[in-house]
């Protein structure tokens, strides 16, 4: 049976990784989880320089969800290199590396300095606020999106996987904005923006007051997305959004998806992503199916 993917160039040994920010680097999971068995480990954000990440509070339990503001807190890629990465060289698992930036500098910056590390594969994350630019999102606007992503391939020497936001009108024009830019791959979707009030002391549950809205309530938007941005680009996609089980995994191959990420889970049951591995070979022993490969995108 056969569930390796290819993703840009680089076979995944199965179609499961993890979500930036939620897994830290596997150090944190690594009593938990065999990281050799992910078929990707994705890092944490990381910028060229420090970021002190937003004010406390930060994280919020929604009905089916969770709500986060964390700012990208993270140390720098000088710490990033000789911590992370050294971390994960010990393991048997393709290294995604999620970068953020301020400005279209900072990410030519950090892309650069990732150049000759054993990452694998760089999924820039173009959710973060342009502050050249009043504060927009890079990837609310398609120009903005192009931009930033022949910015970075320029100087990238691994392949590079753009990361959608969902809070934008239509997906697909982002998708086909980032795939002029010369993106080799994407990955969505990014959370959804939120807000949730504590009666008790009748203010902001988080104190960026509007935070990233993720876990199983944002699923059937994010299948949706999925589905739309596979059949209006020709890239792979890295899917995610709400992924606890195998079945979900597979609705996002099912449309398009060529790997899937899991996210929010992994606060619940540290073992997600082993359980969503060994469940997609039960359903294929169980259908018959020898290639994962004959399960994506067969649902047009």
């Amino acid at each position: 049976m056969n569930l390796s993917v290819n993703i840009a160039g680089v076979t995944l040994k199965n179609p499961v990784t993890v979500a930036s920010g939620t897994f830290g680097s596997g150090m944190e999971y690594g009593e938990f989880v065999d990281l050799n068995r992910l078929g990707a480990v994705t890092t944490k954000g990381v910028a060229n320089v420090p970021w002190p990440g937003n004010a406390t509070p930060r994280i919020a339990e929604t009905c089916g969800g969770m709500m986060n503001a964390i700012g990208l807190q993270n140390p720098g890629l000088r710490v990033f290199k000789e911590r992370d990465l050294k971390f994960l060289a010990d393991y048997d698992t393709k290294i995604i590396v999620n970068v953020c930036g301020r400005s279209k500098e900072d990410y030519v910056d950090a892309v650069e300095q990732l150049a000759d590390t054993n990452a694998d594969l760089l999924e820039i994350n173009i959710s973060c606020p342009n502050v050249k630019e009043g504060g927009i999102a890079f990837g609310q606007n398609p120009k903005m999106a192009e931009e930033i992503t022949a910015a970075v391939k320029k100087v990238a020497k691994q392949p590079v996987i753009m990361k959608l936001s969902p809070n934008v009108t239509d997906i697909t024009e982002m998708a086909r904005a980032v795939e002029a830019g010369g993106a080799d791959a994407v990955s969505l979707i990014n959370t959804l923006t939120g807000m949730k009030i504590d009666v008790e002391r009748r203010t902001f549950a988080v104190a960026n007051k509007t935070g990233g809205l993720s876990g199983p309530a944002i699923k059937p938007v994010a299948v949706r997305m999925v589905y739309q941005v596979a059949n209006a680009i020709k890239l792979p996609i890295i899917g995610m959004g709400g992924i606890r089980t195998a079945e979900d995994a597979l609705e996002f191959l099912m449309v398009g998806a060529s790997a899937v990420a899991v996210g929010t889970a992994n606060f619940v049951n540290p073992y997600t992503t082993i359980e969503v591995i060994d469940g997609i070979a039960a359903y294929m022993e169980r259908l018959g199916i020898q290639d994962i490969n004959d399960i994506i995108g067969c649902v047009k």
